[in-house]
This record gives structure tokens, sequence and C-alpha cells, in this order.
């Protein structure tokens, strides 16, 4: 698993073989072949720790939506980044590496919990907006997931090549979510 990872942060999801993954592991070309089918279900099992760790990072900055939803889900979009940036080889496995989202059950098990942080924290958002207007909860967390996932892309990580930015990605993050919120119809926090 390890030498994968260091793999996919030199070379990308796509960069290594199987066997190349065993020699940096220090072990025979055969050994991983005892734990892995092939180099397909050795990138789901990569994915699946990520997305675990991810929910994990998730669920840290959710606090229990403390002190208010929308302060939570900024943090939440925060801890997105911030994964993105400091676990480049695990969002790679996740989100790159064309792993099919329900290639084994525990790697969908964990997508589904990451992404039901996102929900839940929109949940408690949508709950606080006004009206007969109020959006549906499932939008607005792909609404979210989508600004975060495509800021984190493209300048979150570090990497070269990409245009630069007057402010940082969280602020530009919190930027398109308070916009989209007030489009919405959501006031002030609280």
């Amino acid at each position: 698993m390890q030498a994968a990872l260091d793999l996919i942060a030199q070379k990308g999801p796509g960069g290594f073989t199987f066997a190349e993954a065993a020699r940096t592991a220090g072990v025979s070309p055969a050994a991983p072949y005892r734990h892995f089918k092939d180099r397909d279900e050795l990138m789901a099992e990569v994915a699946r720790r990520g997305f675990e760790a991810f929910a994990d990072a998730l669920e840290r900055a959710w606090e229990q939506g403390r002190p208010d939803a929308r302060t939570a889900l900024e943090r939440v979009g925060r801890g997105y980044l911030a994964f993105a940036r400091d676990e480049p080889a695990f969002y790679a496995a996740m989100f790159e590496a064309n792993v099919p989202g329900d290639a084994t059950p525990a790697l969908r098990a964990a997508g589904d919990r990451a992404f039901g942080m996102l929900r839940m924290a929109a949940e408690a958002v949508v709950a606080g907006i006004p009206g007969p207007g109020r959006p549906p909860a499932l939008m607005l967390a792909l609404h979210v997931w989508s600004m975060a996932h495509g800021i984190a892309s493209l300048f979150g990580r570090g990497t070269g090549g990409r245009r630069a930015l007057p402010m940082s990605p969280e602020d530009l993050l919190e930027a398109g979510v308070l916009v989209y919120l007030q489009g919405l119809g959501a006031g002030p926090r609280g």
C-alpha cells in the first residue's frame, strides 16, 4: 500500500505497474498477488483507504455543526481542500485513477460515508433557509462538493502551471459558497 501511495505521488495514479509497486516495496513481483488480484484491486483499496481518511477529516471539520451550520460547513470545505493538499496520493487515487466508485462494497461504503458528511452539513444549512423555496439538501451538497473539488483540482494542490489566485483557495471557496447561499436566500450565519 505504501509503495502504491509513493508511486502515485511520484508518477500519478496511472504512471506505474503492479510489478513496479512490488519492486518499490522490496518484494517479489508475485508477492502482491497474495493480497490483490491485480493492479485495479490495489488501486481500489488505496481509494477506499483514502475515502476513509477523507471522511474522518470531514467529520473532524464538521465538529457536530458547532457553533452553527454555516460556520461548520465552511470548516468542512476547508477540510476538503486541506485533504486534497495534504494527501495528494490518496486524493489522486480517489478521484483521478478511474476506479469505479462501486469497485468493491467497502469502497462504495467509504465513498458514501465521505459524501454523507457533505450531505449532513448541507441538510443542517438548508434547515436554516426560510420559506417555501428552500432548496433540496442534496442539490446544495452536490454544488458545494463541485465547488470544493474544482477549487482543489485547479488551485489547491500545489501543482505548477495553474493560474495564480489573488486569494487563497480556502478564501475562494468561502466566497463562492457565500454567494451561492445568498442566492438561495440564506441570510447571515446564525
